[in-house]
């Protein structure tokens, strides 16, 4: 398996790893330059040469991976009988450093109701690296005529139409997700919130509306759903920007985008 078919993998099965590069030699080495190792929790695949060289990075990116660090690390190795290895003598004669950089699980985004706001907040997300999850009971907004706008996004796209239950998808969004509730049905946002409030894997959850309109939804969290005030708490509304005030949908998506990212940047720090 090539290097770019195992870094897919990885992000598909939704585990973290490390690329291992060589990236530089002088003298005798068991691999050139550019030479590619992968390293996942439990395997591997690719070489940069073997011996105590190959042992030690994956030995590295392991740490890194349990650590959960983003910061890419430089390896400098002799390799001569006179060092003492970790993994025993590699004597080519030559040195080697080796570049190893993480390559964590991307994050993930639900957008529920994919209408003005939402097609405008998908096209802004659809420039980060993440599992962007589009959700609609309305097929004639999902078609790939309407969607053609996202063809070179750097997310991935995953498209999701529910024509009854939009919140059994909940369910199966991966662990962390960040979901967003903007439908065009005041009752299907409602019980949206409410299933989100109960799925205990996802990320922060954020609503879109008016105080009159979470007043409401608050109520009936409470007296229909039984949830306590402090569950009820992790509902974000209104999302986006408070002193960004404008209406238009491609204002409003900027707004929530914005107030999203630095969700992502508290999460990291």
């Amino acid at each position: 398996m090539t290097w770019v078919a195992a870094v897919t993998r990885l992000r598909a099965r939704r585990e973290p790893g490390v690329l291992v590069t060589v990236a530089t030699v002088r003298g005798h080495a068991p691999r050139d330059a550019g030479a590619k190792l992968v390293v996942g929790r439990t395997e591997t695949w690719g070489s940069i040469g073997g011996g105590n060289v190959e042992a030690v990075a994956i030995d590295r990116a392991r740490e890194m991976i349990v650590a959960a660090g983003t910061a890419p690390e430089l390896l400098d190795f002799a390799l001569n009988d006179k060092v003492t290895n970790r993994h025993g003598v590699q004597c080519c004669g030559g040195t080697v450093s080796v570049l190893l950089e993480p390559l964590p699980v991307v994050r993930a985004v639900a957008i529920f109701g994919v209408g003005h706001v939402g097609m405008e907040l998908a096209r802004i997300l659809a420039r980060q690296d993440l599992d962007l999850h589009l959700i609609d009971s309305r097929s004639d907004l999902l078609t790939e005529k309407r969607l053609h706008v996202l063809a070179d996004a750097v997310a991935r796209i995953h498209v999701h139409h529910t024509p009854l239950l939009p919140e059994e998808v909940l369910e199966e969004l991966p662990h962390g997700t960040h979901v967003l509730v903007m439908t065009h049905d005041h009752a299907e946002d409602a019980a949206l919130c409410d299933a989100a409030l109960r799925t205990t894997h996802l990320g922060s959850v954020g609503l879109i509306g008016s105080a009159a309109k979470w007043g409401r939804f608050r109520r009936r969290l409470v007296t229909e759903g039984g949830h306590d005030e402090s569950v009820i708490d992790r509902i974000k509304t209104p999302i986006g920007l408070g002193d960004i005030t404008g209406k238009e949908p491609a204002t409003i998506a900027v707004s929530v985008a914005a107030d999203l990212l630095r969700t992502f940047e508290n999460e990291g720090s």
